[in-house]
């Protein structure tokens, strides 16, 4: 068994999978857990044209995984704020403030999402979906890092289960409507901006999961886990935007294409299944995000007052963040936050992140790995 870079031993899992495992719960949650993304950044260019934009998402996953994870792991920075101060020096502020403004908007999402399938499953108050959300993320975040990798094991093997189920059944009950529609002559102008729009937000997620990367042992380990994890994110989306497709395009126009799919499927059992299986995923992704937010306290508490961030203060941030969130979701609603806010943020982590990244954290690995290591 390998020594990961905290020092404790790393099973196969941690170092290869469960990385690609956590940005992939990120990214169900916060890309296409509902299909209302797929629809906003793919469906538009038709499916030949949506189905290339994906393909280029993740490709540009990928690639910036491999870099993220392999930067993280050379200057053992497994938190956002350690990362960015390696990466951009003072600059890392930049970043803070919109990283802080994306956790806002992308938990906003989450809640609004849970509320909205609260909504439309038992008639809920949309309200009570978003705060029974709130209080899972809190108590899934409340143990640390422990409590947060076994989230990620274990509602891995349910979420791919049940796409898979949900692939059979769709082309079992629905199959000829989609190749019918694979064939409808249709534009596919602006593909490759909206492969790079839903690349540029998503990817964010290799940030928020910088603190599941401390069982790399190497650069080697960095990279492939980098690799893989594009792919194990977007396979299900790839399947599920498929599946779109046989409703297309009047689809598009559905506030949860997700549901209106397994309405077709006339199977309640199924139908409850799959509602939960994006509950889980927004799970994922909301325990994520506020789980960055906390490590990145706890390293500052360690480095200055070399102490730990207790349960209770874990509770409280995710607490406080939570509130707001809440109330920018019942505020503005699902659609308008995707359409207005993901967009925005793209841009904005392109140019933080992103060019960043590829450019100068490239240089900074070349020449740590040029630098000679002295013996004494």
């Amino acid at each position: 068994m390998t020594t990961g870079a905290d020092g404790a031993k790393a099973t196969f899992f941690q170092r290869f999978l469960l990385p690609g495992f956590a940005f992939k719960g990120f990214v169900i949650g916060g890309g296409y857990a509902t299909g209302r993304e797929l629809a906003e950044f793919f469906l538009v260019s038709g499916p030949w044209g949506g189905l290339a934009g994906m393909l280029m998402a993740m490709v540009l996953w990928s690639l910036i995984c491999a870099a993220t994870f392999a930067f993280a792991q050379t200057f053992k920075a497994f938190d956002y704020r350690s990362f960015f101060a390696a990466l951009l020096g003072p600059g890392w502020v930049i970043f803070e403030i919109a990283y802080v403004l994306f956790i806002i908007l992308v938990v906003a999402v989450f809640g609004a999402a849970a509320g909205e399938i609260g909504a439309v499953m038992f008639g809920f108050p949309v309200i009570v979906g978003t705060l029974a959300l709130a209080l899972a993320i809190i108590a899934a975040t409340a143990l640390g890092n422990e409590s947060v990798e076994r989230l990620f094991k274990y509602a891995t093997p349910f979420i791919y289960l049940v796409y898979a189920v949900f692939m059979v059944l769709a082309f079992t009950s629905f199959g000829d409507q989609i190749a019918e529609h694979f064939a409808i002559p249709a534009p596919t102008d602006g593909w490759a901006l909206g492969g790079l729009t839903y690349a540029s937000y998503n990817v964010v997620g290799a940030v928020v999961i910088l603190p599941l990367l401390r069982h790399l042992s190497s650069r080697r380990d960095a990279v492939v886990a980098g690799l893989a994890a594009g792919p194990l994110a977007m396979w299900p989306a790839i399947v599920f935007f498929a599946c779109m497709i046989a409703f297309y395009p009047g689809i598009e126009a559905e506030t949860l294409p997700s549901n209106f799919m397994l309405e077709k499927l006339n199977s309640p059992l199924f139908q409850l299944a799959f509602q939960f299986m994006i509950f889980t995923a927004l799970l994922e992704s909301g325990v994520g995000a506020i789980h960055s937010i906390n490590e990145r306290v706890d390293h500052v508490l360690k480095a200055r007052r070399n102490t730990t961030l207790s349960s209770g203060t874990r509770i409280g941030i995710a607490a406080v963040i939570l509130v707001g969130c809440i109330f920018v979701a019942d505020r503005f609603g699902l659609i308008a936050l995707i359409a207005s806010g993901y967009t925005a943020l793209a841009y904005i982590f392109i140019g933080v992140y992103i060019l960043p990244l590829m450019t100068l954290g490239i240089v900074k690995l070349y020449q740590h790995a040029a630098t000679p290591t002295v013996e004494v």
